[in-house]
């Protein structure tokens, strides 16, 4: 059973080695088919909890299409002999591309010629187009797994400054990359920075770690970034700052709730930009996620999952 959308070459395959129900996950006749299901396909509205798994007796496999598992109870399934499997790198390179264009389009303005532009407006968007290079420039990540490693990576070949706060011991981070950084706590990253970008997971302890507490450490001028999760900043509290800061810029691609409601509070910031969780939205880290199902079809054919979390 699908609840989400996949590429349809994944989606082909998948049919021509077993039968293929589509079911969206708020559809009201969504009972029938999943009461017959053995194997499950979803994405990231989906959410397979205690309940949903009660509707679903003939379940033996969960596959997320996708990186993070927030919304799969992975106790639940373990005790109900449910495998999940998943594609952890499907989407790394496309995150890390994703947030190095907010970098290049916050410190780099390009605003297009007029048709016909005279003297005086070309030559005044070449005096006032003026940016920053992002080799002057501190980057901290918070969060040093998959996409934090490679967005160092590319950090670094840039010329950047890196900084780094992990709950990983300090040792273990630098054996599983060939370029330096500071490795520092939450406090002195947020400080020492120009740059913030989060990619930490979805852990209960992680949510709104982005607090007041937190916020005050930022330099009155930082970029903040989140391609992660939404759950991971408060968002009021990254409202008053943003106003508090003007010089500062919000670049926040997730949110909690999706979509945000009416009443978010960081609408209408002219130094905050909302963005509709796109980082991993493209053809080819969309295609590397769908494939989740060969790891769903092993283990009904009872063979072990390539990446499997349960």
């Amino acid at each position: 059973m699908i609840t989400e959308t996949l590429a349809e070459s994944a989606d082909a395959w998948l049919c021509e080695r077993a039968e293929v129900v589509r079911c969206a996950h708020d559809d009201p006749g969504l009972d029938g088919p999943l009461g017959e299901a053995e194997g499950l396909v979803v994405r990231t509205y989906t959410i397979v909890d205690e309940a949903f798994l009660d509707r679903a007796p003939k379940v033996k496999v969960v596959g997320r299409a996708g990186v993070g598992l927030d919304n799969i109870d992975l106790q639940a399934c373990k005790r109900r002999g449910v495998r999940v499997v998943h594609t952890p790198d499907a989407n790394t390179q496309a995150v890390v591309e994703y947030v190095f264009a907010l970098m290049l389009d916050h410190y780099r303005p390009c605003t297009d010629l007029p048709t016909r532009a005279d003297a005086q407006t070309f030559h005044g968007l070449r005096k006032t187009e003026v940016g920053k290079q992002l080799d002057q420039l501190t980057l901290g990540i918070v969060g040093f797994g998959r996409i934090g490693k490679r967005l160092g990576c590319v950090a670094h070949a840039l010329g950047m400054n890196l900084k780094v706060c992990d709950l990983l011991p300090e040792a273990e981070l630098r054996k599983a990359v060939d370029y330096p950084f500071d490795f520092v706590d939450h406090p002195a990253l947020y400080a020492g920075c120009d740059i913030v970008s989060i990619h930490v997971d979805g852990r209960a302890e992680n949510r709104q770690m982005v607090d007041a507490s937190a916020l005050k450490h930022l330099r009155d001028d930082c970029l903040f970034i989140n391609a992660a999760r939404g759950m991971l900043h408060d968002s009021e509290a990254l409202s008053d700052w943003a106003k508090a800061h003007p010089q500062a810029q919000v670049i926040l691609d997730v949110h909690d709730p999706e979509p945000p409601p009416g009443s978010y509070p960081l609408y209408g910031l002219a130094n905050v930009r909302l963005l509709p969780h796109i980082a991993s939205r493209t053809f080819e880290a969309l295609d590397n996620m769908s494939w989740v199902v060969r790891d769903v079809v092993k283990v009904l054919e009872g063979r072990e999952a390539e990446h499997a979390a349960v």
